[in-house]
């Protein structure tokens, strides 16, 4: 969407081999997964080490706009190298605005972006960065299966793209992007996504986990799960409707066409991809329990948002260091402490008991399968 509104993007990463065929090649190309197989070359690229410090500092005195892709958990890790090159850019006295938008999966990833960013500023540049600097916030939707390809910068991605932008938190002077959507109120737009597509994609692979199945696409042909995960996104779908006054048919069409989007035959999306981290994804403001606390806030139904919480507490894939690391948890603890300390639930809490006992339902009914195999 950059280059073809006539941005040059250079990407910033610790990968060497991608920076070298970028920096040689300044092209990539992108595989649209679908009937028609169709291929985009985007060009005008290149490509820093994020670990030379002053070549990135330098690269953002001159850029127009900066975008993220590192996971929210890891904003803070990059901070300080955008805050020298804002340091500079000051320095320079340069006017022109900069945008700086965190394109995770996330609430107000570019505003939690900005808090790490300032610790990191001296305070006598604070109020001079405020008037030259945004931080929009943003949601942004693609799904994008880990390459598998013989060419280390060759993607492949569905063919469904969304980029929608706070409006209301932007400057002057951000040349425009072809395709993206801005709006002046993003919290509707940021909890649909979020909440409907980032919630159902893990709900099918921790569904397909605990089922076997190694695939997205595998998972998607069990009628069985998509019933289930169609069940999750309209307890959700119920609470986004209350409390966002979306039209019920509109939202149930794009509920449809979320999980037609999951059926996609063209590629194959990896249930660990899609499941790992299962600590951030059950953390208290992220797409499983924070849903599940607003649904049951408003008297609605959470038997089947409490069911998947539990079965993100048995994603045990032993290579996933957040997974291992939760398994290790409950075995050496209990599950009561864990869905205290890691969900944020206390004992307390309605909610608490039903995961607890969705937890050992489930949990059974994996030890009766592993004994029947």
């Amino acid at each position: 969407m950059l280059t073809k509104s006539d941005y040059d993007v250079t990407f910033v990463t610790r990968n060497q081999k991608k920076i070298s065929h970028l920096q040689q090649r300044n092209e990539y190309p992108v595989n649209i997964a679908n009937q028609q197989k169709d291929r985009i070359i985007v060009r005008n690229v290149t490509a820093i080490s994020s670990k030379n410090q002053l070549a990135v500092a330098q690269k953002i005195t001159q850029v127009d706009l900066i975008t993220t892709a590192v996971g929210v958990s890891n904003l803070s890790d990059i901070a300080a190298k955008i805050a020298l090159g804002i340091r500079l850019r000051l320095q320079a006295n340069n006017r022109k605005p900069l945008h700086i938008i965190a394109c995770e999966n996330a609430t107000n990833s570019s505003v939690k972006l900005k808090k790490h960013i300032f610790e990191h500023l001296p305070p006598i540049l604070h109020d001079k960065a405020l008037t030259l600097i945004a931080f929009p916030n943003t949601v942004v939707d693609r799904i994008v299966p880990v390459p598998d390809h013989d060419d280390p910068l060759e993607v492949t991605v569905e063919p469904y793209y969304e980029w929608i932008i706070d409006r209301s938190a932007m400057l002057e002077g951000l040349p425009p992007i072809k395709g993206v959507q801005l709006v002046d109120s993003l919290e509707a737009f940021i909890e649909r996504k979020l909440f409907t597509v980032n919630t159902g994609h893990c709900c099918i692979a921790y569904f397909g986990y605990l089922n076997g199945y190694s695939t997205i696409q595998e998972s998607m042909t069990d009628p069985q799960l998509i019933s289930k995960v169609h069940r999750v996104m309209l307890e959700i779908g119920k609470m986004l409707i209350q409390k966002h006054d979306f039209d019920e048919q509109e939202h149930r069409h794009y509920i449809h066409k979320t999980i037609k989007r999951f059926t996609n035959p063209y590629f194959s999306d990896e249930i660990v991809r899609v499941g790992r981290s299962p600590i951030r994804k059950l953390a208290k403001n992220d797409r499983l329990v924070q849903p599940t606390l607003q649904t049951f806030n408003l008297g609605l139904d959470v038997s089947n948002l409490t069911n998947v919480i539990a079965a993100a507490l048995l994603f045990d894939h032993d290579e996933d260091p957040e997974a291992a690391e939760l398994t290790n948890a409950i075995r050496k603890s209990t599950i009561h402490q864990v869905i205290t300390n890691y969900l944020g639930i206390p004992r307390s809490h309605p909610i608490h008991q039903k995961v607890v006992t969705k937890y050992l339902e489930l949990k059974r009914k994996k030890m009766q399968q592993l004994i029947s195999t």
